[in-house]
């Protein structure tokens, strides 16, 4: 029982796991297996409603072993829906006398109670081929599985898969039951960018065009970033739930979500060095952040790229699923150090350059966007990851739209903070104020 209690773990871990990196599309995929020994490779997980569809078709599918020859009946197809997750993983009984049959043995997923099989190797033709439509009679969110009970085989086959919902005119949505929204709120947000961009170029080529610093254009750069991500976003979840595939949309998602990304953090990394509108130059060790954060999010976005248009029935697939997991708390925790090195080279310079109001300012502003910062990677890697695994199928656009929420007030507080302006929060100060911020200072108020 020690195999079939690693396989119905590693059968948990896929089937949680499927619905957290990116929205449940059932993009048509075809994909070839040679000689994978897995017992169970999860496909695709997805939400249908009550005119629900799944299409498989398999072609040159053979079996080989080291042992006897594989059972035909112990390699197969099957539907596994939320409800019945843990019931059929834990929830097997174990082998008896009175089930000596090794077809019906209980250690093999399709024979469990809890699962709708769809077909066997027993249902293929003598070249291996099998295709077939089953409707979905129970609305819920299932996960598509292929399950090898047969000990030391080997499976080679070519496998492609549709999943759909019917609309009521007829046609056919691959987006799943809760994302049939998604398209419509990545267009909203990329409206709502359009015009965050015009008033930021407005405020930073005309309104205050000569207090804009060189990180002002870089937040510009931002701004059309995030702009084009949310456009290529929309199409490529439109053009997935009206065609089945993005029409090359997948692409451009791809890379301007490297884009943003990139510049997102570099944007942060700068100004909290203060660079352009404090110094025009960057110490060594600020450059050396810069140097970390960059790659480190060039490999976060392959890593991302690998796992979204692949899926979890790619060998390495979990292991390509921790490299993004890993760099990318690497770059958010990266990013965070030279905001920490400015305040404190800013509590270090109020002890001698007489100027505690300005000083106190800076720390003041600082330490804003260190806790804003914190809250918002904290919300868009926790929380956003929280609300995919609880949230109920059928309201998984409510993530989306919540990371979409929190980014653009981030972006808002950002640009807001450190916009272009004569006298902005770090000059705005009278001599009046210096007795009192030397107090807050020496009361130790921002104490690292």
């Amino acid at each position: 029982m020690g195999l079939a209690a690693a396989a119905r773990a590693v059968l948990l871990l896929l089937a949680v796991a499927g619905v957290l990196v990116r929205p449940a599309a059932a993009e048509i995929k075809q994909e070839s297996f040679k000689d994978d020994s897995r017992g169970s490779i999860l496909f695709e997980k997805f939400g249908f409603g009550l005119k629900g569809t799944v299409s498989v078709s398999v072609t040159g599918a053979k079996a080989s072993s080291t042992l006897a020859r594989p059972e035909p009946t112990q390699l197969g197809f099957f539907l596994l829906s939320d409800e019945s997750l843990f019931e059929a993983i834990y929830d097997q009984p174990a082998p008896t006398d009175l089930n000596p049959n090794p077809e019906s043995s209980p250690t093999c997923v399709l024979s469990s109670p809890y699962v709708s099989t769809l077909f066997t190797f027993a249902d293929l033709d003598d070249k291996g081929y099998y295709n077939k439509t089953f409707p979905i009679s129970h609305p819920d969110e299932y996960s598509l599985f292929f399950a090898n009970c047969a000990p030391e085989t080997s499976v080679t086959m070519e496998v492609r898969t549709d999943m759909y919902n019917t609309n009521p005119d007829g046609t056919k949505d691959y987006l799943s039951v809760g994302m049939a929204s998604v398209p419509g709120i990545y267009a909203f947000f990329a409206v709502c960018y359009v015009v965050f961009l015009a008033g930021w170029l407005y405020v930073t080529l005309y309104r205050n065009r000569l207090s804009t610093h060189r990180i002002h254009h870089l937040m510009s750069g931002l701004l059309i970033a995030r702009m084009l991500y949310c456009i290529s976003a929309a199409e490529d979840q439109h053009y997935i739930r009206t065609a089945g595939t993005p029409h090359g949309w997948d692409v451009m998602f791809y890379l301007f979500q490297l884009v943003k990304g990139v510049i997102l953090f570099a944007v942060i990394a700068l100004i909290g060095t203060g660079w352009s509108f404090l110094k025009p130059f960057l110490q060594d060790k600020e450059k050396k952040v810069l140097m970390v954060v960059i790659p480190l999010q060039v490999a976060a976005n392959i890593a991302a790229a690998v796992v979204g248009e692949t899926g979890p029935f790619l060998q390495g697939w979990v292991t390509w699923n921790q490299i993004f997991l890993f760099v990318d708390v690497a770059c958010c925790c990266a990013v965070l150090f030279p905001v920490l090195w400015s305040m404190r080279s800013l509590r270090e310079s109020s002890k001698t350059d007489g100027k505690a109001a300005r000083t106190l300012a800076k720390l003041t502003l600082f330490r804003q966007f260190y806790v804003v910062v914190i809250g918002y990677l904290y919300f868009t890697r926790i929380i956003v990851y929280a609300l995919k695994t609880i949230t109920n199928y059928k309201y998984r656009w409510v993530s989306v739209a919540a990371e979409e929420v929190v980014t653009m007030a981030f972006y808002m507080f950002m640009f807001y903070m450190f916009r272009p302006a004569e006298r902005n929060q770090y000059f705005a100060l009278d001599e009046d104020d210096e007795e009192a911020a030397e107090m807050a200072l020496r009361e130790e108020e921002f104490e690292l």
